[in-house]
């Protein structure tokens, strides 16, 4: 069940990275954020229920509220023109959350890229924080394009193998190593490249349009 809801976080993600870059609506981007939020509430809900208070079925379950909440904080913020501090700042929480979940992955589970996905994903809420809890509006493209690129890496993809039976422990070091290099050659060069590029949206429009960049 949390594969299928990771498989639209990686939607999400992606169609807010969209946003950001304005490619997409943000009202209507908005909607979905609410029906993923939704999702990733009820999911979490669900597993804990059914671990029978197993304290590692818990903890795995409980860090997908963190992005559950993201999501329905988002999507309401965006449809009643919210500032976005308090999503901002949030987010910042998630970031620092994100790296305890990241350690236990590499440590407690011996799931090492899954700790590197919580270390994409820690990476990315620290700079949904600068964008939108310190209103770095120069940041805009950057983060809009690591959020779309996020979405696939470390959504999308995943979810698939997992469903699909191929996500085997046999191959994760391979992997881990594969998104650790992927990350820095990725986000590395884009920040490179778009580093003296101004923001594709007018200041004024941040903080009914920028809390769309929290995948």
């Amino acid at each position: 069940m949390a594969n299928v809801g990771l498989l639209f976080v990686g939607a999400v993600l992606f169609l807010n990275g969209l946003m950001l870059l304005g490619k997409v609506d943000s009202r209507s981007a908005a909607i979905f954020n609410l029906f993923v939020g939704g999702l990733q509430v009820l999911t979490p809900t669900y597993l804990i229920i059914a671990a029978n208070q197993d304290p590692q079925r818990i903890l795995l379950a409980s860090g997908i509220f963190l992005f559950g909440f993201t999501y329905l904080y988002v999507g309401i913020g965006l449809l009643m023109g919210l500032d976005t501090t308090g999503v901002g700042y949030y987010s910042l929480f998630v970031s620092i959350v994100a790296l305890g979940y990241s350690f236990v992955s590499f440590r407690q589970f011996g799931d090492q890229p899954f700790g590197a996905i919580w270390l994409y994903w820690a990476f990315l809420w620290f700079l949904f924080f600068l964008l939108l809890g310190l209103k770095m509006e120069a940041l805009t493209p950057y983060v809009g394009w690591v959020t779309a690129i996020q979405g696939w890496v470390t959504g999308v993809i995943p979810a698939f193998l997992l469903l699909s039976g191929y996500w085997v422990a046999e191959n994760f070091y391979e992997i881990a190593i594969a998104l650790g290099a992927f990350a820095v050659v990725t986000f590395g060069g884009l920040w490179f490249a778009l580093r003296h590029r101004r923001p594709g949206r007018p200041a004024q429009e941040y903080d009914a349009y920028a809390a769309g960049s929290h995948g």
